[in-house]
C-alpha cells in the first residue's frame, strides 16, 4: 500500500539517498542542499511511501516567472512564496520501484497542490528521454 504525503525533516536523508542513486553526481542535490531547501520551502516537498518506506520524492521552489534559472538550484533564498509558478527541481523513484506509475503519481499530486495554491503553471527541466512522461501530464 502506498502513502503520498508532505515530507518532514526526518525524511530528508532518505530523499537525498534516493536522489544520489537516480541522478548523476553533478546533478543530484546532496544532503546539505536538501536541508537548505527544506528549511526555506518545506511545503514544496512530497514523498511516496510504500509499506512505510520512502521510495520516491518530488520537490521544487516557487518562483515568480515561468522559468527555471540555474541560480534557483544553488540559492534557496530565491524561493518566492507568493510567486505564480511552481518549479520542479527533482523527481526521483528508487530503482526497485521505477516503471510502476509512481513518478506519475507524484507528478499528478504536485500539479494538484500547485493548482490548489493558484499557481499559473509549473516549470521544470528534464532529460530528452523523459519529455514524453511530462507531456502526458500537460507540460509543454
Amino acid at each position: 500500500m502506498h502513502n503520498l504525503r508532505q515530507a518532514t525533516v526526518k525524511d530528508i536523508t532518505q530523499m537525498a539517498e534516493i536522489e544520489s542513486i537516480c541522478f548523476p553526481e553533478a546533478e543530484a542535490a546532496n544532503l546539505k542542499t536538501f536541508e537548505e531547501r527544506f528549511n526555506i520551502f518545506s511545503e514544496c516537498f512530497f514523498v511516496l511511501e510504500i509499506d512505510g518506506a520512502i521510495v520516491g520524492h518530488i520537490n521544487g521552489c516557487i518562483y515568480d516567472s515561468p522559468e527555471l534559472p540555474d541560480a534557483l538550484y544553488s540559492d534557496a533564498s530565491l524561493h518566492c512564496p507568493a510567486g505564480k509558478y511552481q518549479t520542479v527541481f527533482g523527481l526521483a523513484i528508487a530503482p526497485k520501484y521505477q516503471r510502476k506509475g509512481y513518478a506519475s503519481l507524484l507528478t499528478k499530486h504536485f500539479i494538484k497542490v500547485s493548482k490548489n495554491k493558484g499557481h499559473h503553471g509549473m516549470v521544470l527541466t528534464c532529460k530528452d528521454h523523459l519529455v514524453a512522461l511530462y507531456q502526458q501530464h500537460g507540460f509543454i
